[in-house]
């Protein structure tokens, strides 16, 4: 009956759950105005740890932070009884906060106030609770004072010193120390167990000079305790020497008796581990013997988990980190030395405190949801569920209709206003608990919008676009958007509207700007947004910055070239390796390029051009690799030594990224021209090593220089020198010939061995000469020089000549022969009979007898003609008589040749002579002959003037050279526009001729004119010229100025002003009549003496407008007449004049003794008084 009424219950909890409908929860966003008006449970936001070991000295701090709306208070429970904070001194809670501070200044104990500790939020909808708090007071008691007698133990034998620290909390940290504060060194026979206790596998004699004292460090108060040091005493067969130690050998020759391996710790042949999931698990064998076993480990029944097991204390400890389930199983370590195996099995248990599969989660739900709470934990043993509500079990809270409890799960369905709650669920075995609380929160709240108002987003064109707008309300509203006001909602196709009220545009175009509405709705109400879409062409980089190599020293520049939307400003940043780029005075940058002058090695990297608008950015990088010349070669050194040859070898310099293509190894010797350095020979760039030829004596010394792209080095350190020795010379002089500076002598000469072919001392040459084709013994000299000359010889005959170098080490190769001649004499024969033919106007043909070749004395160079233009046939040209020349080379019996270029229309002359080398024959007969008439040269000159508007005048000159009688000119002219030209005109003038005014009938119109001379031969050359463009503001040379009406205007005014200035002075001369400054200089200002409307005195008199008078007026105010003597106004000399008898000099003032102080001069002399006088 029991099984059907659960089976029932089953039932009916899966019939439920399937036809259950259950509305998505609400999430309430975190806009700070939402949280502020919203009501809601209290959550717990912060608390201290489960297991709370605190410090005695300081004071105590339990946490407890929990928000909520209202704010919730608070209150505490102390080994579930309620906390009575205000009857307690000590205890304070702080303000708006739960959590609880303990002070200990006016007394008390903290061990007092141990205990378990569990805080409550409470508000009007709720209470929520922290977890149980485990409070304990840190711990560190004294060691227990205890006498240890000295250990005593047999060398060989294992031991085991006990640590027993005195219980902590949390427990201690233990090591072992010396008596001189020196760590116990630890391997693999000597190690602490986890334990603490100190474990030898076998005792060695020199363990007996330590001693062993337990340590042991208490966390909380920073303090250390020991215990009192071990002794030992080892019992050893044979005296223990310390000097004889051998690592290798501990026990040297006193044979320790060995032993097989047993287990220190843990005893016996198995054992048994617990540990919790996710703690670490800490396995330890230890074992004695001698010699020292070695430990090594395995798990039964499958592999080590490599990547979680770590082998600590010399492999005597296994390790395992954040242990799971599948760790549980049997673990055997093996010790074994030569004499033994033994095994020990512990067998490992993993159990579980209580861990989350499903946390419950806050839910907010409107009226009428429905809704659950799911709490579900594993663990093992399987912990227990157990609900509660506002801190009090389920079971024994007010009874809710909405609400079933299915065991992990509660389930809420059709929700009402005043049923929000916070539920606690409590998941516990043996091993511990978890505490979740989670609120129901029932809300009812109209439809809201969260963005801010009237938003604008500016867009990529082609972009995947996003247009958000954050709602809420309870029931959640239903969210549709409408662009520009119009249409059904926006879903589907192009656009997608998530959940969340963001609206996808999928790929932004042009059409999808405009102003985008946002309209939340529910039973409550409606509230809507709006966003304004602007489409915007991207920026893009139509020029990015392209790799380069730049030369150091050089300018390097990257084009960055930027287009973007018209309506967004862009910027241009620049970067290197990632980091901004610092400018300063020496780098450019403009809008589109960076400019990098006087580059050098720290300028190298990746630089980046960054173009960003307000709502993109693009970037484009190019590297640049700065190249150098190489440094030079270092650490040249000679190997190898022989005769002509020697090894070089050298360390090649850094090529600055340019590779190095070539070697240039130069040298310098210190015999011929020391100090200077020569190219000897040149080497591809991968070589460092190679082989000189060398000359023989010769004392060199070499430096390298190394070629890259960029340049050549400097030279390297020089080498040291080598020193070649002698031999005989191996050259033959160059150059050897053999010529008569005379008629008798022949000159033998020959260049001289250069400086590193003379191969040794004493250099001279031996030269050898005879007639050539007559039986003759050979002549030779021995000379130093380059140079001998053969006497008395005849007129230029062939010899046969050779040379031949020497030094003290011997001959050298001979030359090859060589054919000389003697020299040349004046030639005995000239030519005769020159003659023309086929006269021509430019050209005519000579014909003359020849020579015999031997009377030419010498080699034959050619037969030459001198000839002249003489005069012309065209009256009154004067010519020029230059002579010129012109050579035949001919050997026949009947040469000839052609004259041309000649001028035409002139009377020439000519004759010819033969000529060698040095000499010329006497002249041959000389001939007359006259050139044809020919077509004229183009006219001297061809000048085009513009007289009016309708007419051009030509004018020309005639030709230089007429080349005959002229008979007149040829003109032809086209209108030309442009590339189109008209039809040709022509005109003829008489020869007297030489100017043509051409009446054109469009004044606009351009003409191109092809003229030439005529004689009775025909048209000479055309002389061509396009007629410029005229302006409107002048003519060329046809406008006279006097006529013009501008300069007649300048003239008049220019009059009109000479005729002012005429009068003005007129009117100043007036002003110099009599002016009697004496009456008037004390006299106050008559009525006409007053300002005028300008501001200025007038001070003219009435004596101002007498007629002028024949004396001038005096400056002291006495006026004289005619006939007083002007020396009177002088300084005591007599007064001069001039020839035209105005007075010399300025006026001075009469010496007065009546006056201390001169007057001042009259101010009619300024010539501004004047111009004011006219007023």
């Amino acid at each position: 009956m029991l099984w059907q009424d659960k089976h029932a219950a089953l039932t009916f909890m899966s019939l439920l759950l399937l036809l259950w409908q259950e509305a998505a929860p609400i999430e309430v966003p975190e806009d700070p105005k939402i949280q502020q008006d919203l009501k809601q449970p209290p959550t717990i936001m912060k608390q201290s740890v489960k297991n709370y070991i605190v410090d005695p000295r300081d004071n105590i701090i339990i946490e407890c932070e929990a928000k909520g709306n209202p704010v919730p208070t608070f209150s505490w429970r102390r080994n579930g009884k309620f906390f009575n904070i205000g009857k307690d001194p000590r205890v304070t809670m702080r303000k708006r906060s739960g959590t609880l501070e303990i002070g200990f200044r006016s007394g008390g104990r903290p061990e007092d106030y141990e205990g378990e500790y569990q805080c409550f939020a409470t508000n009007d909808f709720g209470v929520s609770l922290s977890n149980k708090i485990l409070l304990r007071v840190s711990k560190a008691p004294l060691w227990p004072k205890e006498v240890l007698e000295p250990v005593s133990v047999t060398e060989g034998s294992p031991l085991v010193l006990p640590c027993n620290p005195p219980p902590g909390l949390p427990p201690p940290f233990t090591f072992w120390m010396d008596s001189n504060m020196s760590p116990i060194p630890q391997d693999k026979r000597v190690s602490m167990g986890l334990n603490g206790d100190l474990y030898f596998s076998n005792v060695l004699a020199q363990d007996a000079n330590t001693d062993y004292s337990c340590k042991a460090r208490f966390l909380f108060t920073h303090t250390i305790q020991e215990k009192n040091p071990y002794k030992l005493k080892v019992q050893t067969k044979e005296p223990y020497n310390d000097t004889s130690y051998n690592a290798s050998e501990p026990h040297g020759d006193r044979k320790a008796a060995e032993s097989t391996p047993t287990f220190l710790s843990p005893s016996g042949s198995e054992s048994s581990k617990m540990v919790l999931r996710d703690e670490q698990l800490l396995l330890e064998c230890i074992a004695a013997g001698l010699p020292t076993p070695i430990i090594k480990w395995f798990k039964k029944g499958g592999e080590l988990p490599g990547q979680k097991v770590k082998f600590e204390n010399f492999n005597k400890t296994l390790k395992i980190v954040s242990v799971s389930e599948e760790d549980a199983g049997e673990y055997v370590c093996m010790a074994n030395n030569h004499l033994g195996t033994i095994r020990h099995s512990i067998f490992v248990q993993v159990k579980a405190a209580p861990y989350w599969l499903h946390k419950p989660s806050d839910q907010v739900l409107a009226p009428e949801e429905n809704g659950r709470l799911v709490c579900r934990a594993n663990g093992n043993p399987k912990p227990r569920i157990e609900w509660l509500v506002n801190g009090q079990p389920i079971e024994s809270s007010p009874t809710n209709p909405n609400r079933q409890v299915l065991g992990d799960t509660i389930m809420f369905h059709s929700v009402q206003i005043g049923s929000s709650a916070v539920y606690q669920c409590n998941a516990s075995n043996e091993h511990g608990y978890l505490l979740a609380n989670a609120f129901v929160n029932v809300l009812d709240l109209p439809p809201r919008m969260l963005g801010p108002k009237n938003q604008l987003i500016k867009v990529i064109k082609n972009n995947r676009t996003f247009l958000d707008c954050p709602f809420f309300g309870s029931p959640l509203p239903e969210l549709r958007w409408f662009k520009n006001g119009q249409g059904s909602g926006l879903d589907g196709g192009q656009y997608r509207v998530y959940i969340n009220g963001t609206l996808e545009i999928k790929r932004a175009r042009a059409e999808d700007e405009g102003t985008y509405t946002c309209v939340a709705s529910s039973i409550l109400g409606k509230a809507e947004n709006q966003v304004r879409l602007e489409v915007k062409e991207p920026t893009r980089i139509i020029q990015a910055p392209e790799h380069q190599s730049a030369i150091r020293g050089s300018t390097a520049r990257f084009t960055c070239r930027v287009t973007s939307d018209p309506s967004l400003p862009v910027s241009v940043a620049w970067m290197k390796d990632d980091k901004p780029l610092y400018l300063g005075w020496r780098l450019k940058k403009d809008d589109e390029s960076l400019s990098i002058p006087n580059v050098n090695e720290g300028d190298e990297g990746t630089y980046t051009c960054t173009a960003k608008s307000e709502i993109d950015q693009l970037s484009a990088s190019a590297r640049l690799t700065v190249l150098a010349r190489p440094d030079p070669p270092m650490d040249l050194d000679l190997s190898d030594p022989a005769a002509r040859s020697v090894r070089l070898t050298w360390i090649p310099g850094k090529d600055h990224r340019s590779p190095i293509t070539e070697f240039l190894v130069q040298f310098e010797e210190d015999r011929w021209e020391p100090g200077r350095w020569q190219n000897l020979s040149s080497y591809p760039g991968d070589l460092n090593s190679v082989i000189l030829q060398l000359a023989p004596f010769v004392n060199y010394q070499f430096r390298v220089i190394a070629i890259n792209s960029v340049g050549q080095s400097d030279p390297s350190r020089p080498s040291p020198r080598y020193k070649t020795t002698g031999a005989a010379p191996d050259a033959i002089p160059k150059g050897l010939r053999g010529w008569g500076s005379r008629k008798d002598n022949m000159e033998i000469t020959w260049e001289p061995l250069l400086d590193l072919e003379r191969n040794g001392p004493n250099l001279h040459y031996i030269v050898w000469w005879r007639r050539k084709d007559v039986e003759e013994e050979w002549n030779n000299v021995t000379t130093v020089g380059t140079k001998h000359v053969v006497h008395n010889t005849e007129i230029y005959v062939p010899y046969e000549i050779k040379i031949q170098a020497r030094n003290e080490f011997g001959a050298g190769p001979e030359s090859n022969l060589v054919i000389g001649y003697s020299g040349e004499d004046k030639p005995t024969d000239a030519p005769t009979d020159l003659r023309v033919s086929k006269v021509d106007s430019t050209k005519v043909i000579i014909h003359w007898s020849p020579v015999d070749l031997n009377s030419v004395q010498g080699e034959f160079k050619e037969y030459r003609l001198y000839y002249w233009r003489e005069s012309s046939q065209v009256p009154g040209l004067v010519v020029s008589k230059e002579k010129k020349v012109k050579g035949f080379y001919s050997t026949t019996v009947k040469p000839s040749g052609m004259l041309s270029d000649l001028a035409p229309y002139s009377n020439y002359k000519m004759f010819m002579v033969v000529a060698n080398n040095h000499f010329e024959s006497q002249p041959s007969n000389t001939v007359e002959f006259t050139t044809k008439e020919g077509v004229p040269d183009a006219p001297r000159f061809f000048k085009i003037n513009r007289r009016s508007w309708d007419t051009i005048h030509l004018e020309w000159a005639k030709p230089l050279e007429p080349n005959g009688i002229l008979t007149g000119y040829q003109l032809k002219y086209q209108t030309v526009n442009g590339s189109k030209v008209g039809p040709f005109q022509l005109e003829t003038f008489f020869p007297n001729v030489t100017e043509f005014f051409l009446r054109v009938p469009d004044r606009s119109s351009r003409y191109k004119f092809f003229l030439s001379a005529l004689t009775q031969v025909g048209k000479g050359e055309d002389y061509a010229e396009e007629s410029p463009h005229f302006t409107n503001e002048a003519y060329i040379d046809q406008v006279d100025i006097a006529t013009q009406g501008w300069f007649i205007g300048l003239m008049c005014a220019i009059a009109l002003i000479i005729l002012i200035l005429l009068i003005v002075c007129f009117i100043k001369r007036s002003r110099g009549g009599k002016y009697p400054v004496r009456d008037k200089k004390d006299l106050p200002l008559d009525a006409v003496d007053q300002k005028d409307q300008d501001g200025s005195f007038d001070y003219h008199s009435d004596e101002d407008n007498k007629p002028l008078q024949g004396s001038q007026t005096s400056l002291d105010g006495n006026v004289k007449e005619s006939d007083d003597s002007l020396v009177d106004y002088g300084e005591g000399g007599d007064g001069q004049f001039n020839e035209d008898g105005s007075f010399i000099g300025q006026y001075t003032v009469k010496k007065d003794k009546d006056e201390t102080e001169g007057n001042e001069s009259s101010e009619a002399t300024s010539p501004v008084n004047a111009i004011y006088s006219l007023a």
